[in-house]
Formats: C-alpha cells, sequence, structure tokens
C-alpha cells in the first residue's frame, strides 16, 4: 500500500530528516521527532486502520414522500489536489495533508517551502521513493513557482500559510472555481484564570509559546492573567522557561534545545516588534536578547505591553510572550473578539461556569482547555480554522473527507409515489398534496 511505503521510507530517513531541519533553522533533533516525524507516522496508522470503514457508502435515510428508493453516499477522489506547505513545521504541514489526499484516492502535487531547502530536498526524496510520479510529485521552487502552480486548474487546493498569502491562493484559485482549504493562523490568546492552577499553566503555556521558537501557527500569541495570580503566574512562567532552556541568557543562547528563526526577514520582524513595544512602554521580564548572525531571538516575556504595540496588532509567530493582566472577564472576551476568530484559544480555569462563558463568547477554530497545542495530537478532532484564521479542516477522517466528493446516490427499488405528483395538475394532485400537508403536520 502506499501510505505503507511512505510510512517506511519515513522511518528509514529518521536522521536525515532531523539533519535537514537542523541545518535549516537548528530544530533540534528530539523536538523534530515529537513534533515532526512521530505525528505523521501516527497519521499514517490510525488512517490505515480506519480507510476502509471510511470508503463505505454510507446508508442515510429517506423521508416518506420518497417511498421505495434506497440512499446513500459515496466518497469519490476529487481528483488533482496541489498542497502548498509552510516552512515552520516543514514536514509534518507537507505531508500530513498529502496523506489524507492520497487516502482519498487523489494524485498530489506537493510544494514545500523554499525558506527550508533542506527539508524540501529530503521530502523531495522520500515522495520520490514511495510513490510514482503521476500519483505524487514534489516541485521545488520560489514563491514564482508557487503563484504558477496556483494559477494550473486544479480539483482542490490545500494551503498553509499566511492570511496575506491565503488572499492571493484564493483569489487565483477563483478563476477556475477550484475549491480551496486554507489553513492560517491570528493572535491565538491564552486566559487564566483566577481559580486557575498558576504553575500548571505557566508551564503548558510557555511550553506551547516557545517550542519551535513561537513560530507555531496555534502558539498562544498572548495571555491574558487575572489581577490576583498575575505576580504568580509571572514567576512561575520565569521559573519554568530557566527548566526548560536553561537559568542565563547566554545558557539559553547555547542549549540545543531551541532553535533558531528561520531567515533574517524574520528575524528582523520580530526583533522591530520588540523594539517597538520595549518604547511604548513594555517591560521585559526575561529574555530580550537578539543575535543577527546567528537569527537567535530568546525566550522572552514582556509585561505591560500596550494595546497599541505592533506586538498587540499582528500574529507575533515567534518567541515573544506579552502578558497582559485583566480585572473582568468582559474585558479580555471583548478584547479576544476585536482579533479576529483565531486558529486556537487556550483557557486555564477549575471554574466550568468560567470556561463555558468563555466557550460560549468566542469562537475559535480549535479550543483547549488547561493546556495548549496538544488538540493536534487528536485524529479525532477537525483541526482548522474559521473566519480570518481559515477555512475547511483535517486531520483523520476529516482529512478524507476533504479530499473527498461526497456523491449523492438515490436508487429507485420499488414502484414510487412521485407519480402521484405529475402533471396535469387537477384535484388528484390538489388531494395528495392536502394528504401529504397532514402528514407533515
Amino acid at each position: 500500500m502506499k501510505l505503507e511505503r511512505l510510512a517506511q521510507g519515513i522511518a528509514a530517513r529518521r536522521g536525515e530528516i532531523a539533519a535537514a531541519l537542523r541545518a535549516d533553522f537548528g530544530k533540534p533533533a528530539a523536538e523534530v521527532e515529537i513534533t515532526e516525524v512521530q505525528p505523521v507516522l501516527r497519521e499514517i496508522r490510525h488512517v490505515r486502520r480506519h480507510l476502509g470503514r471510511w470508503m463505505k457508502p454510507r446508508r442515510v435515510g429517506t423521508p416518506l414522500i420518497l417511498f421505495g428508493t434506497r440512499s446513500e453516499i459515496r466518497y469519490e477522489p476529487k481528483g488533482a489536489v496541489l498542497i502548498i506547505a509552510p516552512w515552520n513545521y516543514p514536514f509534518y504541514l507537507a505531508l500530513m495533508p498529502l496523506v489524507a489526499a492520497v487516502a482519498a484516492g487523489n494524485s498530489v502535487v506537493l510544494k514545500p517551502s523554499e525558506k527550508v531547502p533542506g527539508t524540501s530536498a529530503a521530502l523531495a526524496r522520500i515522495v520520490a521513493d514511495a510513490f510514482d510520479a503521476r500519483e505524487v510529485a514534489v516541485v521545488e521552487g520560489d514563491a514564482a513557482v508557487a503563484a504558477a502552480l496556483v494559477d494550473l486548474r486544479f480539483d482542490h487546493i490545500f494551503f498553509t500559510g499566511s492570511a496575506r498569502t491565503g488572499r492571493r491562493v484564493l483569489a487565483a484559485a477563483a478563476a477556475h472555481l477550484t475549491p480551496v482549504t486554507l489553513e492560517l493562523g491570528g493572535k491565538s490568546p491564552a486566559i487564566v484564570d483566577a481559580s486557575a492552577d498558576v504553575a500548571r499553566a505557566a508551564e503548558r503555556i510557555v511550553w506551547g509559546k516557545f517550542l519551535n521558537a513561537g513560530q507555531t501557527c496555534v502558539a498562544p500569541d498572548y495571555v491574558y492573567v487575572h489581577e490576583s495570580v498575575a505576580p504568580a503566574f509571572l514567576a512561575e512562567a520565569q521559573r519554568v522557561l530557566a527548566t526548560f532552556y536553561g537559568a542565563t541568557e547566554e545558557a539559553r543562547r547555547q542549549t540545543p534545545d531551541y532553535c533558531r528563526i528561520v531567515d533574517p526577514d524574520g528575524w528582523e520582524r520580530l526583533r522591530s516588534l520588540l523594539d517597538d513595544a520595549v518604547h511604548r512602554g513594555a517591560r521585559v521580564e526575561t529574555g530580550g536578547t537578539a543575535v543577527a548572525p546567528e537569527r537567535y531571538l530568546s525566550p522572552t516575556i514582556l509585561s505591560h505591553v500596550p494595546a497599541d504595540a505592533g506586538i498587540m496588532q499582528e500574529e507575533i509567530f515567534g518567541p515573544l510572550l506579552p502578558v497582559l493582566v485583566y480585572r473582568a472577564l468582559d474585558e479580555v472576551l471583548r478584547f479576544v473578539a476585536s482579533r479576529g476568530k483565531p486558529l486556537a484559544l487556550y483557557v486555564f480555569s477549575r471554574d466550568r461556569a468560567q470556561i463555558e462563558t468563555v466557550l460560549g463568547r468566542t469562537a475559535a477554530g480549535g479550543t483547549v482547555v488547561n493546556n495548549t497545542v496538544l488538540h493536534l495530537a487528536n485524529p479525532y478532532l477537525p483541526f482548522g480554522g474559521v473566519g480570518e484564521s481559515g477555512s475547511g479542516s483535517y486531520h483523520g477522517r476529516f482529512g478524507f473527507v476533504t479530499f473527498s466528493h461526497e456523491r449523492a446516490v438515490l436508487t429507485q427499488r420499488r414502484p414510487d409515489l412521485i407519480r402521484l405528483f405529475f402533471p396535469p395538475y387537477g384535484p388528484r394532485v390538489r388531494r395528495v398534496l392536502a394528504w401529504v400537508d397532514r402528514l407533515l403536520s
């Protein structure tokens, strides 16, 4: 089976994958295994286990007026699929949609990001070993290549990346009426209320934020902490940061467990956001070290960040964590709503009513209660955005459905009632319509 060959190729090239990601932006080998390789292997195993059941025609109900018929939904491949993958999790975010598209029976053109040439080349070799080029082809190149591909006629386009580029993909796809799945991002908030386990909240938020040096679409973008626990949260967050990456700035710079910013432009953008926040009155609680030659930006926690700072206006996508303080939950919910619908939202609380209030008054692609990021690891949950954070979803069966056409099939098996409605529309038809109306009421 094709997916089995892909899994075998990934397992055989583990070292090559880790080396490529280390060369591209200093990603630790353990983090490659945790966030790139193992999730893809688990997804392949899950899909192979359940695919036979997903593929079966699904019987659905039939109303009485269609007596004598049988209705079902059949799943068919959409055809030729284009997958445009990003640079931040270049292996995982290329192969997760690929697994779903292949499982649904499509042919695929995969375009990796040019910002990670080592990983792109490794993907090309793995895919070439597992598939015939007519089934799956990797096309490498820069943004111009991606733009040229989007201009071609495909049966589905799957794009992961920025909202700005996503708009261009959607506009190009419209020329061919090509359906598009957009996995974008946004400012994903974390809320820590007065009842939360502060130590656990700080640990989970620090982990989710500084994983991959913050270059994660579902990373907590900023944290709102209730004023009664804010000092404790800041102290715990700094303690956790020291445990994870080192107690001093130099130790954090030297640790092999913390990666680098992907390119000079990304590093400069983040440094500018940091400088702007400090200039406007933000306080650096921890971090703030930026070293251009190695594209290093230390894990940084900020407090007293003003709402008009650039860091609060755009998705950060880097290792800068603004910690904001609130008194009433209403002010947090209004602020979250003003920033558009995020890809993820995290709430830390032991108060069920508070949790339900947050869930009921916010919208997000996904939500985790008392943790961060973990919803990506559950293949029984859909992963995707809403509004500006994306459209459509995948993972597990949701990915199979995304890349399938759900074909409606109705089969006439016995004498039918529909001929009672044939013209001419005389008294007989009116009597039948009155009878149906009584049934419906």
